[in-house]
Order: structure tokens, then sequence, then C-alpha cells
């Protein structure tokens, strides 16, 4: 029987936020994929793992839209492989992750999978040179039979699914050009896709690995995918645990750090670190108040993390051309652990090439 601690322990140190120093080889979290959201988003996440980010070269990584068709960041010899390991499962997981885009398909007589590929065609034909996505976008409404298509009310325009677009785009070769907004999609120098994921890539497994203990509900909506569809393809070298008499699953390599998990070391997290991904809230922060306060609709903050659990929420304060991290505290917070997470504020404002001019508690 293990605790919520001993689960943010095991996630901390499985995801290396323990560490001050390493290369991106090393960080497990390309694995799975590094979101790319907000000003503290994937660069952030490697940052805090250690990683010196001014020093990667602009070849080092590649953005692409995979995982519920967010931004995320991969190692770029690596895109092959990830372009095989975010395939979906099925046509019926296929028609999960493109939410209502499936339903005039299917009316259509259309397979899900015949869709992302008629698209993903489409698109790589359009995509000759580096193209802003709403060119993207408006030369496949034109090519796009209806199914493909549907009145979006904010845009008061007619243009293809959402979805079904961004899970199209690395089926078609394609990478997001870092920095931009709206995006620019671009070819991919050399794309293949690999005929099968290397088992590091597996995103069952990378879930299970970095996120664990977990159930497969917990890995489906991770996804977008049908439960049943994880249950199909869950891994035989699984071992059970009981996590607040809950029922989970590890991978079986992974027990010996389970049992001994610890982590140690103060941590400011970006709304989207892979640490708050996990789909089992209710294990990282127990009190229904404080899940509402840390994953809002609109407009997350960052979460404090002290040995492998989240002690409260921060979110910048622009100040002139300086800025201030306003910490929201869940406990009263000791003095070391103030002067920790004031350390890491000061990093953080390296890191965006600001000064900092304070950090402001509240309990």
């Amino acid at each position: 029987m293990a605790d919520r601690q001993q689960v943010g322990r095991f996630r901390a140190r499985a995801q290396q936020l323990d560490r001050e120093q390493a290369t991106l080889d090393e960080t497990a979290i390309c694995d799975i994929g590094v979101q790319d959201t907000g000003p503290d988003g994937a660069r952030w996440a490697l940052a805090v793992r250690g990683v010196d980010v001014q020093a990667l070269a602009d070849d080092d990584l590649i953005l692409a839209w995979t995982v519920r068709g967010a931004p995320h960041f991969y190692r770029r010899a690596e895109i092959g492989q990830v372009a095989a390991a975010v395939e979906p499962f099925s046509d019926a997981d296929a028609g999960k992750r493109i939410f209502d885009a499936a339903k005039p398909l299917k009316a259509a007589g259309i397979a899900n999978l015949d869709a992302l590929d008629e698209i993903a065609a489409r698109m790589r034909a359009i995509v000759t040179t580096p193209t802003v996505k709403g060119e993207v976008s408006a030369r496949l409404t034109e090519a796009m039979p209806e199914p493909y298509l549907r009145f979006c009310r904010p845009c008061n325009a007619t243009h293809l699914y959402e979805q079904p677009f961004r899970l199209a785009a690395l089926r078609a070769g394609l990478e997001l050009r870092p920095g931009t907004s709206p995006p620019v999609l671009q070819r991919i120098r050399g794309f293949r896709k690999a005929a099968g994921a290397d088992s590091r890539f597996d995103l069952i497994r990378a879930y299970l690995r970095l996120l664990g203990p977990a159930t497969p509900k917990h890995v489906a909506e991770y996804l977008d995918a049908p439960a049943r569809e994880v249950k199909a393809r869950w891994p035989a070298d699984t071992v059970e645990v009981r996590v607040d008499g809950e029922t989970r699953w590890l991978l079986d390599a992974d027990r010996p750090a389970w049992e001994r998990a610890e982590a140690r070391g103060t941590r400011l997290l970006g709304p989207f670190d892979l640490f708050l991904q996990a789909r089992d809230r209710a294990t990282l922060v127990p009190e229904a108040a404080r899940i509402k306060e840390m994953w809002p609709v609109l407009g997350r903050p960052g979460a404090v993390l002290v040995d492998g659990e989240i002690v409260g929420a921060w979110r910048p304060r622009k100040s002139g051309r300086s800025f201030r991290i306003a910490v929201t505290g869940w406990r009263k917070l000791p003095a070391t652990t103030r002067e920790a997470i004031a350390e890491q504020a000061e990093r953080l404002a390296a890191y965006r090439g600001v000064p900092l001019s304070g950090v402001d508690f509240t309990v």
C-alpha cells in the first residue's frame, strides 16, 4: 500500500526533477514529448531538469503537433520513431482523437484513418515552403469535400476541423517552426516514419515509466484514446501496486525505483509541465478546491514542487521591465523552502532574460 507522497517522489525522480545538470540525450521526458504551451513551456521544462537550453543547437529539437493535438518538442534525430509511436492504435481510436470530426466522416462512409491520410497528402502538397497555418487551412478548405469541413463560429468561416488538421501534420512530414504565432508549418528534412517505434517511445510504456503507477483509464485520458484500445495493448511486464486503496500498475523494471522512491529539490514547474499532465489529479492534489486552482479552464498557474510534492501555485507578475513571482502556499512554508523558491525564481528570471524584482508569498 502506498500513498500520494510516494507517487509524487517516484514521478519526480523518474522525470529527473532532482537533477542539476544533464544533457538532452539523458532527458527522459523527450521520449514522451515535452509540451510547448505558454511562455514557460518546453524549454523551461528542460531547464528545470538540468538541460542547458541556451547551449542547444537549432537542430537538436523538433516541434510537432502530436498527443492530444498539442505542440510537443522531441529530439530531432528521433522524429521518425515518434511519428510511428503517436499513430492512432486503430480507426476507432482515430475517431476518438479527432472528436466531433468523426461523425460527418462516418456519415459519408469515410474511415477516420483514410481521412487523416487524405488530409496529410493534401497538406504535404501545399507546404512546399514554410507556410503560415492560416494559408494552409484556407487552401485545404478549397480542396476538401464537405464531410471534412465545419462552420467555425469564432472565426465566422468554414474550414477543416481542428484536430484532424493537427494530427495529419506529422503524417504529412511537417513540423512547426518554433516561436511562430500564428504557427508556421514546414517540411521535415529527410523525414521517414519508422515502420515501428522502439519500446522507449511506446506511449503506454512511457506514461507508466514517467507518470506511473497508473491505470488504463489514466493513459487513455492522456492520449484521448478509448480505454479498451489501451487495455488491449497493456504491457505484459507490469506489476500491480495499491495507491490509496486503488489498484494501479507499474513496469516491472521500475519496481525497485518505486520501492525506494526518493526525490529532493524545489522546482517551479510551468503550467503544462509533464508532472502536471498526469490524469490522477486528486492523487497529486487531494483537495478539490486546490484542483480547481491548479487546473482552471483558462489561465493555469505553475506549480511549486518540493521534494516531489506540490505545495503551492505560482504566477508571474509584470513589473515594468522586470517581473515578480507571486507564490500561493497551500501550507506554511518554512524559511528554507522560501529561500529555495526564491533561488528558483532567479533561475526563471535568468531563463526569461529579465530582472526579477521579487517574490511575494501568501498562504
